[in-house]
């Protein structure tokens, strides 16, 4: 006889019940505690997360306790997916989300409390959930919240133009690795697992990193191996996402970013694509996009010695509270919301906006006497295109001594200052006049760059940085390319040109500020460095590495620019 599931009073009347089990079709079970409000007399609403990182948990780094939801008039689950947790079943990250997002939420709608009306939020994992989910068309799904995730994991989640975000990647494989094996009882596998977090940034150093011991260990699942290995665009990606798919979508979305989050491409690049080609005009019409001044965790108003002020502290439960209430309880309060808010960094207000910009309105083109290497140099930004044959930059790349990326070697995330970076030689630095008033840059910016290299494969790193008058150098965002991934057939010591974006970001240079320009031949750990050889950077060691001659032009013929997205 199966022993009746214990009550437990949370307070207020909320009552929670836990390890509730839900069978898939294919005999795995998936557990699930379920919050229920006061007043459950009549069938109610049902919000889910889905998430690998321990439910009781449920995401409370950056969310109310599924508690405070459910006093306010919801049926809230969280249940751990499939392999994670006390779930069971085998974890593979995204593959199963979808099928096992979908039966969950038919089976939520059977139970004698849920009025047949499903919404789902959470941030990270937990977003792509939400998305995988409403790819399936699920009967009583109406709307999502994914916070931080991506529709195309290749190019928002793994890559940024060929290039592997390694710290992320590795950092998060070994997270999940850790759980995996002390499921799996492998005691060795997990304690070296656990020194490996310990001192996770000597990690990034591991080379060649596709080899890492701590990832390649018998028993293991080997998911981190195949991100590393699949390095391209392709099925093994578009199998795990919506990146082939996006007209699945058929339902509202409520996409919260943050400037300074790893996943912010993917969360924009989701947002804009699901508005241009979600299934259903009611789709398409109701994608909202939350920009804020956050990294992945905390969401709040300070990033290292940064205060971006009290706007900054939005009460996103409130908002999300606002979103649910709107779609499963026809409240209409979220009508009157803007489909874009975003916060303006540097300026430390939101602001509204009906469309993501697409067009650059602004171009500064790069010059110099032929020595910008350094902010000691004499590399500019100027409105006007070069009108005579100025001498190119010369930047030498070494993989073995690469440029560090803005956070450092930990590759933290934030508004750190680079004034000290950009004093060395391994960055060419072309800074503009001081503005005599405010400059908003809210979009994509991009950069064109007329380049040639040594190297028959090489990278280009573009980074943008607000001067202070002080002569402090803030980061606000970067971009990378690989040639590999630029160009079909790439010829060293031959101009070509670089065409690619830098990351989104909302940015109000104030009078007596300057912006600055860096650009390089690495980012590490942010970016894997590329060796310069065939070889594949995942594979290559220091035996592979060789140095690289990178020239930037900014002639009459080749005028290297930055193009910028301003408001007004």
């Amino acid at each position: 006889m199966t022993e009746p599931t214990k009550i437990i009073n949370m307070g207020n009347g909320v009552t929670l019940r836990r390890s509730i089990p839900c069978r898939m079709s294919d005999g795995v079970t998936l557990l699930s505690d379920h919050y229920a409000p006061a007043d459950a007399s009549t069938p109610l609403p049902t919000i889910l997360m889905r998430q690998p990182y321990g439910r009781d948990i449920a995401s409370t780094v950056v969310y109310a306790h599924p508690a405070w939801f459910a006093r306010r008039g919801y049926n809230v689950v969280i249940q751990d997916v499939r392999g994670r947790g006390d779930s069971g079943g085998h974890f593979y990250p995204f593959l199963h989300e979808k099928q096992d997002g979908a039966e969950t939420i038919a089976w939520l709608r059977t139970l004698p409390e849920s009025n047949g009306k499903v919404g789902m939020y959470g941030f990270s994992y937990q977003g792509m959930t939400q998305l995988l989910a409403a790819a399936a068309q699920p009967e009583g799904l109406l709307c999502i919240s994914p916070a931080m995730a991506a529709t195309d994991l290749y190019h928002g989640w793994f890559y940024n133009n060929g290039a592997l975000r390694l710290a992320s990647s590795v950092g998060w494989g070994l997270q999940m690795l850790k759980e995996d094996a002390r499921r799996l009882n492998l005691r060795e596998a997990s304690e070296r697992l656990e020194r490996a977090w310990a001192n996770l940034p000597a990690q990034f150093l591991e080379t060649p990193y596709a080899a890492h011991p701590a990832i390649k260990a018998n028993a293991l699942s080997k998911y981190v191996v195949d991100w590393i290995e699949h390095n391209a665009p392709g099925d093994f990606w578009s199998r795990m996402d919506l990146s082939t798919s996006l007209e699945q979508i058929t339902i509202p979305a409520l996409h919260v970013s943050g400037w300074y989050d790893t996943y912010l491409n993917g969360t924009i690049a989701g947002f804009r694509s699901l508005t241009e080609n979600a299934g259903t005009a009611h789709a398409r019409d109701n994608q909202y996009l939350l920009a804020g001044p956050w990294v992945h965790i905390p969401w709040g108003n300070r990033i290292g010695t940064q205060n971006f002020g009290p706007e900054a502290l939005l009460d996103t439960d409130d908002l999300l509270l606002r979103w649910f209430n709107h779609w499963l309880k026809d409240s209409g309060e979220f009508a009157a919301e803007p489909k874009i808010k975003h916060f303006a960094l540097n300026q430390n207000k939101w602001h509204p906006a009906a469309t993501w910009p697409t067009e650059s309105s602004l171009d500064l083109y790069l010059h110099s006497e032929g020595r910008a290497n350094s902010s000691k140099g004499n590399g500019s930004l100027r409105a006007e295109a070069p009108t005579n044959e100025e001498a190119s930059d010369i930047l030498s790349v070494d993989p073995e001594v690469p440029v560090i990326a803005p956070g450092g070697i930990a590759s933290a995330s934030g508004c750190f200052n680079q004034a000290a970076a950009q004093q060395g030689n391994n960055v060419l630095v072309y800074t503009s006049d001081p503005f005599d008033k405010a400059l908003h840059i809210f979009g994509t910016p991009s950069i064109t760059l007329h380049a040639s290299t040594s190297a028959p494969h090489a990278d280009l790193v573009a980074k943008l940085t607000c001067v202070r008058p002080n002569g402090d150098a803030d980061f606000i965002c970067i971009g990378i390319a690989r040639s590999s991934f630029l160009f079909e057939h790439y010829t060293p010591d031959t101009p070509h040109i670089w065409r690619f974006d830098l990351e989104p970001t909302s940015w109000v240079f104030q009078p007596g500020e300057r912006l600055r320009l860096e650009v390089s031949g690495n980012s590490y750990p942010l970016y894997d460095r590329n060796p310069h050889t065939a070889v594949k950077p995942s594979h290559a060691d220091s035996w592979n590495w060789k140095r690289s001659t990178h020239i930037l032009h900014h002639t009459i013929e080749l005028a290297s620019a930055l193009h910028l997205p301003v408001v007004g």
